[in-house]
């Protein structure tokens, strides 16, 4: 499956940025994830479950989201988060300052298999940053737009002297998106493969319990074959 995706699209930098500038008016709250970094790591709702520009959690699952005051503030953003034909969650900015460091981690679930994408889209940054995805450095130009499997194990450390602010879209899968994927590559029958080789190890892990012929192994072979229809 695809680590990654890095759309066509590039985006107007000084737009972008100029709208950075109306949203640091406001206030940033810390990143609720305290324990995957250090230093400082922040960021601001432009759509989110309650329409709140401080309820900055990703909560997938939650049926209904709003746009903020904020985003009506950003007609540019306002107008890429609009080009995204498939049903927006959350919508942010993040900001990771000098000096910061996100540490080593996976964000299980968010990746284009699972039924989700994450978009980011960079609007400040530097050279000195490390961001490693999947084993793999990723240079993210200020700009341009990815795709990016947040279900790999990913680390980002800022050493450079002024703060990355992505804007970030959490996104749904949907057939439009199915397209623009399929256009950039995206395999789907690698995709039906891998569900094909879970299914077989869950039958291999219901064999081997079925054999322990214990109580809390009956148990969670009952849970498995739920999950099996």
């Amino acid at each position: 499956m695809l680590k990654y995706i890095q759309f066509n699209q590039e985006y107007n930098i000084p737009l972008l940025k100029s709208e950075l500038s109306i949203a640091l008016q406001q206030n940033w709250v810390d990143h609720f994830n305290k324990n995957d970094y250090e230093g400082d790591w922040q960021s601001i709702a432009l759509r989110s479950a309650s329409g709140r520009e401080n309820d900055i959690l990703a909560n997938y699952g939650v049926d209904e989201y709003q746009d903020t005051p904020l985003l009506n503030q950003l007609p540019y953003l306002k107008s890429i988060i609009e080009e995204w034909q498939c049903p927006k969650e959350a919508v942010r900015l993040l900001a990771l300052h000098p000096g910061a460091e996100i540490k080593p981690h996976r964000d299980r679930g968010c990746n284009y298999e699972g039924g989700a994408l994450r978009i980011h889209i960079p609007i400040q940054t530097n050279n000195q940053l490390k961001f490693i995805v999947g084993g793999e450095q990723l240079r993210l130009a200020e700009g341009s737009c990815w795709y990016i499997d947040f279900d790999q194990t990913h680390s980002i450390i800022n050493a450079g002297e002024n703060v990355r602010v992505h804007l970030v879209i959490d996104a749904l899968r949907n057939e439009w998106t199915d397209r623009l994927f399929e256009s950039y590559g995206y395999k789907f029958e690698e995709e039906s493969q891998g569900q094909a080789l879970d299914r077989d190890t869950t039958l291999k892990m219901i064999e081997e319990l079925e054999r322990m012929d214990t109580p809390a192994a009956g148990d969670l072979v009952a849970q498995l074959k739920k999950n099996l229809e």
